[in-house]
């Protein structure tokens, strides 16, 4: 008896914009979501490591593309460790809000305190984009609020969706012409995903 090899999963098809794709049952929807990650405190590079795990195990989600690591200079408050970034693509069923609930609570498994605006950050996990979702509520804000201005989220974001378009600002590329000055550092290439 001879035996196949196992099959690939199948994933639904990468869409830049993250257009909602039926999946057979009414209301169903799988949606394209990016994720910024971000860690200045302790040992950055394993925390996102983990995080990026951790991000993979959300229940009815996977990670579709993680970006390299990026080192870049602190926002705003400036006497503090650079910070590790990536950005992470996700297909998932859950919508915007909890998945933003999800993001929360991973942040506060790695010990995140919100202690002041840029303070440093064991984890910090932002909800840039889900799908063409746009909102401006004071829990959330979709796209993200400066992801525009941010070259540590947009070159990231390029790397993994480089026909990604930005709500209200135009394709993510074209953006990075106005963050030149932003100056990062390419880590290494992260790879991410669900293990048997």
């Amino acid at each position: 008896m001879t035996s196949s090899p196992p099959r690939k999963p199948r994933c639904a098809r990468f869409s830049p914009q993250g257009a909602k794709k039926h999946l057979g049952r009414p209301g169903v929807f799988l949606e394209r979501a990016y994720v910024a990650l971000g860690s200045n405190l302790g040992d950055p590079q394993a925390t996102v490591q983990a995080a990026l795990a951790a991000l993979n195990d959300l229940p009815r989600s996977s990670i579709i593309a993680v970006s390299s690591l990026y080192l870049s200079a602190p926002v705003g408050l400036r006497n503090q460790p650079d910070f590790v970034n990536a950005v992470a693509a996700l297909d998932t069923h859950l919508s915007a809000d909890a998945l933003l609930e999800e993001l929360f609570a991973i942040e506060a498994r790695f010990g995140r305190r919100r202690e002041f605006h840029h303070a440093p950050r064991t984890l910090d996990l932002d909800l840039l984009l889900y799908g063409d979702e746009t909102r401006g509520a004071a829990r959330l804000t979709l796209p993200h609020p400066r992801m525009h201005e941010r070259a540590f989220v947009l070159l990231p974001l390029v790397e993994i969706a480089p026909d990604a378009v930005i709500p209200g600002h135009g394709p993510a590329a074209a953006l990075l012409e106005d963050v030149r000055d932003q100056s990062l550092t390419r880590l290494e290439p992260v790879l991410a995903g669900k293990t048997a």
